[in-house]
């Protein structure tokens, strides 16, 4: 008798889809796009395509899997099972460990958010708040964590069609321009398409592959659908190709309106575009909408980490005291185990900050860190799936929803994210981060050898 505590399956495909999309257009888009655009310069926009290609195979190969068997942090399951323990058990720490750090990240986001309406605020404050709020959130039950991402995720995909069409009519009709239409000769007016090479686009595939990470938590909110076939089939279908079209929609209108080389260090690339073309009004309309997308990532955070963390107590790996269910069936002691770990990170980021503003360039590194953890799930999606179709090739008959160019999309994704993760060795500004993260998988590794041995 399996005696294994169960999550309510209560979210719809509606909401899946929209927590699928919420979760990767986040911060890295609003405010992130302007250190991949330094890199790169206009080509940028091929290198966007270029790893939502990656994505797609990611997404293909999961939907496949989770058709047949879904469940929370099932990807996870996949790795144990077609690859190698090690695999299911690093990409559950690595989804805890990533989490965490998008979480404490965007709570200090969000009090720099804040301070924009109310100056005085102090930053600790504003940070509890938030933390309790989404905490709370998180506890009242899985469906209630789904209709609050779903509201996140449509003001921000609302935002990104509305900067979308406006910027059309900017370059197409001058709107804001005194009517002289902008054009698209910025993307190569100013040193060309590739201002920054081979190198620099190479360097920016793994901001993107950064911005984009997220995606996969279709595979753990399938765990908690009210009809998880239907929701993957409809959410893989539509989610990549709504994700490639906003971000790559929204770079070509920035690209095109603003020279790519003028664009400030810091700051939203959004509201650069539309002060440049008189949009007086924009600042407030994106602090509003990054704000959201902050709370979403922290929401996010704290719901994916949650249920790998009780994943890892189910499976007897941690602690059984963290696969404690509460009377709404949501995993509480996880829950407010993951939002006292970010709590604790923003108070480290707050008081090292206070002591110098140069010690704050350490927790930046180790934001920058959750990159390599944060591709694991990709590379286990990819490889499992490879293992599953060679190990169970009767399973797939009569499969709706075939990973396409099997094997070959596979081993091209994996090469292409392999690629990527060298580059980062070879670029200064990811190097130290990069480090942090294969530290971090050698000690995940030394953990699960240790427990291993005394079993």
């Amino acid at each position: 008798m399996d005696n294994k505590p169960t999550l309510n399956r209560t979210m719809t495909p509606g909401q899946m889809e929209m927590i699928a999309i919420g979760g990767t257009i986040g911060s890295g888009l609003f405010m992130g796009a302007t250190s991949t655009i330094k890199w790169t310069g206009p080509s940028v926009l091929l290198a966007y395509a270029f790893v939502g290609m990656i994505l797609y195979a990611v997404m293909r190969a999961l939907g496949e899997m989770i058709y047949l068997n879904p469940g929370t942090g099932s990807f996870a399951d996949y790795g144990s099972k077609y690859i190698h323990p090690f695999a299911g058990y690093l990409v559950k720490w690595s989804n805890v460990f990533q989490f965490i750090i998008v979480g404490i990240s965007d709570i200090i986001a969000m009090s720099a958010y804040l301070n924009y309406w109310w100056p005085n605020l102090p930053d600790w404050l504003s940070g509890i708040v938030m933390i309790i709020f989404l905490t709370l959130a998180n506890l009242a039950s899985a469906k209630a964590y789904g209709r609050l991402e779903s509201w996140f995720a449509m003001i921000k995909v609302v935002t990104i069609i509305l900067m979308i069409i406006i910027g059309l009519l900017v370059i197409v009709l001058g709107l804001g321009n005194h009517w002289h239409p902008v054009g698209i000769s910025n993307l190569w007016s100013h040193g060309g398409f590739f201002t920054g090479g081979l190198t620099g686009f190479l360097f920016s595939l793994s901001v993107i592959a950064g911005s984009y990470q997220g995606v996969e938590l279709l595979g753990i909110t399938a765990g908690e659908s009210a009809s998880p076939q239907e929701a993957i089939v409809k959410s893989v279908k539509s989610v990549v190709w709504r994700i490639l079209i906003f971000y790559i929609g929204a770079i070509f209108v920035i690209v095109s309106i603003y020279p790519w080389n003028e664009l400030k260090a810091v700051g939203s690339p959004f509201v650069e575009t539309f002060t440049k073309v008189g949009i007086t009004g924009a600042a407030g309309i994106i602090n509003f909408v990054v704000l959201t997308a902050a709370l979403s990532g922290a929401n996010s955070g704290i719901y994916s980490a949650s249920r790998m963390l009780f994943k890892l107590s189910v499976d007897g790996e941690v602690s059984p005291f963290f696969k404690r269910l509460s009377k709404r069936v949501v995993p509480h002691v996880a829950i407010l185990t993951i939002s006292f770990w970010i709590f604790v990170g923003f108070v480290v980021n707050y008081v090292l900050t206070a002591i110098s503003a140069h010690t704050a360039d350490l927790f930046v590194m180790v934001y920058s860190s959750s990159v390599l953890p944060g591709m694991v799930p990709w590379f286990v999606i990819l490889l499992s799936e490879y293992f599953f179709r060679k190990q169970h090739p009767e399973r797939l008959e009569g499969h709706p929803f075939k990973m396409p160019l099997y094997p070959g999309m596979n081993m091209l994704a994996l090469i292409a994210l392999a690629g990527i993760l060298i580059c980062m060795f070879f670029n200064p500004d990811t190097r130290i981060s990069v480090s942090i993260g294969v530290v971090f998988v050698l000690l995940i590794y030394l953990l699960f050898r240790v427990k291993q041995v005394k079993k």
